[in-house]
């Protein structure tokens, strides 16, 4: 049942990580919005998720996973429930705060009860139920495209009533309460956040998030700058890199089982500086999804491992080093959106040269996950 309540929270959360790339082109048609417009609205749902992961870490600490799960669970079916009657601009920008809020709560909380409840075997548990969130990745565009015509009212209510189900489940299971162990401390909170370990790992959620997001945010809009029609875009972003990182995950867990988890990222990090560039030049659908996919698989590996990591360096006051670190990941959200939409300005076609933030960011993990691995054989 604990295993269930967190599936079913990461598939919530994976399916709106990619609401925002699969609805932003049918909210630009319809209210005139640019690609720099489209960047504040990524920056405002990364704002929300910061503040959520940052705040809700000593929360779950002191008073459970189980209320983090259903106030996240929460704010997103209202977030969702409200988003197809926005008026405007600043209504889109309201609602995709309360979303970012709503993910962030429950990405942490439902993180943090996996490396609870696979403690033994962290990393290998943290990528298998993560796959859930590729899969929730996966199902939003192909149902989006095929399924309900790009209709994004029947898509947000859709994904209103999973979350509400997903917070049925969270309520009806044994998530056991906060430990002696694991609460959150104030005094201790700053030896906690200082470790160098937990910084480069912070680090490297930031850059990394800051690649995948990119690619749900931005690649359908790039595709179509390319003369890829829109229902085969957002195909490429479901059947490639959302079934990639499903895929992925599903692949590298047994050999986390041997592998030690930072050599996983590092390898993960070379190949995903490779496959990122090359997507970019892609120009028909065949070789997009080729291309995509493999990125997919290159990335799959990186935020679970990377957490997993966290977690064997803090058994103690976990919830709020995983939330630390998740914190950074999304500061990587709300800064490479905005980078990418500046440079793209108001201009679809320039986007090609600004998602070129992503192979430059992917390049620099590579450094990171080497100073990783020299702080954990010191």
């Amino acid at each position: 049942m604990l295993i269930l309540a967190a599936v079913l929270a990461i598939f919530v959360y994976g399916v709106i990580a990619a609401m925002l790339g699969t609805i932003l082109p049918g909210l630009a048609e319809r209210f005139h919005l640019t690609p720099n417009q489209n960047g504040v609205i990524a920056f405002a749902q990364a704002l929300g998720l910061m503040i959520a992961s940052l705040a809700v870490g000593p929360l779950i600490d002191n008073q459970g996973k189980k209320i983090g799960l259903i106030i996240g669970l929460a704010l997103i079916a209202l977030a969702l429930v409200a988003l197809p009657k926005a008026r405007g601009f600043g209504s889109i920008i309201a609602l995709l705060f309360l979303l970012g809020l709503g993910g962030g709560v429950v990405v942490t909380g439902a993180n943090a009860l996996v490396s609870d409840v696979g403690e033994a075997h962290r990393a290998t548990a943290l990528n298998l139920v993560n796959l859930f969130f590729g899969l929730g990745g996966m199902a939003t565009p192909f149902i989006a495209a095929n399924l309900l015509k790009r209709d994004t009212v029947k898509l947000c209510y859709t994904a209103g009533v999973l979350a509400v189900i997903a917070l049925a489940v969270q309520w009806a299971a044994p998530i056991p309460g906060p430990t002696g162990v694991q609460s959150f401390v104030l005094a201790d909170a700053g030896a906690v956040l200082g470790k160098p370990i937990l910084l480069l790992c912070g680090l490297l959620l930031f850059l990394y998030v800051s690649c995948e997001v990119g690619i749900w945010n931005w690649l359908v809009q790039h595709l179509i700058a390319q003369g890829i029609p829109e229902s085969r875009a957002l195909n490429v972003l479901s059947l490639g890199f959302a079934l990639g990182l499903l895929v992925g995950r599903v692949a590298v867990s047994p050999i986390l089982i041997t592998v030690p988890p930072a050599t996983v990222t590092l390898v993960s990090a070379v190949a995903m500086a490779v496959t990122s560039f090359l997507v970019l030049s892609a120009r028909d659908v065949k070789a997009a999804w080729i291309l995509v996919f493999i990125a997919g698989l290159a990335m799959a590996p990186v935020f679970p491992t990377t957490l997993a990591i966290v977690g064997d360096a803090f058994p103690r006051m976990t919830g709020t080093a995983i939330g630390f670190a998740i914190t950074c990941g999304w500061l990587g959200l709300a800064v490479s959106s905005r980078i990418i939409g500046a440079i793209a300005g108001g201009d679809p076609k320039r986007l090609k040269k600004a998602l070129l933030v992503i192979p430059a960011f992917s390049v620099v993990m590579v450094a990171i996950n080497l100073a990783i691995l020299s702080a954990l054989h010191k």
